[in-house]
């Protein structure tokens, strides 16, 4: 036999304002329910009968059928977590300096003789002003560029020196003072 299909209309979706009848447009089509996407919600512990019985689904006796019963993140059933059987190795030091790294072939981009943090960015070779720039000596360089960065490679600082360029550390100590009191 084959099932009647609950049919839906806007007008029986939208509260009634009155008791008297709304004549609605038919602009809105008919609406109906696409088939599987109301399923009755498993009613367990209600008796033999429901299929659903005596022990609600959740197997027979152990921690999982009691109640109150919350599984922590990684736990394996008492068995060796993974976490504690894989070998550690090395060290992560949480005092870590990231450096965006900037080589001597991408300065040509900067377009200025004066290579500031500010025209790294803008030029798209960093990220942030504020975070740590080293230049690599990866390249060459034609101009002689004035560049402002926090540390150089030995290469690097010899490349741009020999193309009549200069090198300078900013203090980047100072730096995040004045940016840590402006915000």
């Amino acid at each position: 036999m084959k099932e009647k299909k609950e049919k839906l209309s806007y007008a029986s979706l939208s509260p009634a304002r009155s008791k008297k009848k709304v004549q609605r447009t038919s602009a809105f089509t008919a609406l109906s329910i696409a088939p599987g996407s109301r399923k009755k919600r498993k009613r367990v512990g209600r008796g033999r009968p429901s299929g659903h019985g005596k022990t609600s689904g959740r197997g027979t006796k152990g921690q999982q059928s009691r109640s109150g019963y919350s599984r922590k993140p990684g736990f394996e059933g008492g068995q060796m977590p993974l976490r504690l059987r894989v070998p550690k190795r090395g060290f992560t030091s949480r005092n870590k300096i990231m450096y965006q790294i900037v080589n001597l072939e991408d300065l040509e981009r900067v377009g200025s003789e004066s290579i500031q943090p500010e025209s790294l960015k803008k030029a798209g070779l960093i990220r942030d002003v504020l975070a740590p720039i080293k230049i690599l000596g990866s390249g060459q360089v034609k101009k002689g560029f004035k560049v402002l960065a926090d540390r150089f490679s030995a290469s690097a600082r010899g490349g741009i020196e020999a193309a009549g360029g200069t090198c300078e550390v900013r203090d980047l100590k100072s730096i995040l003072k004045t940016a840590g009191a402006a915000r």
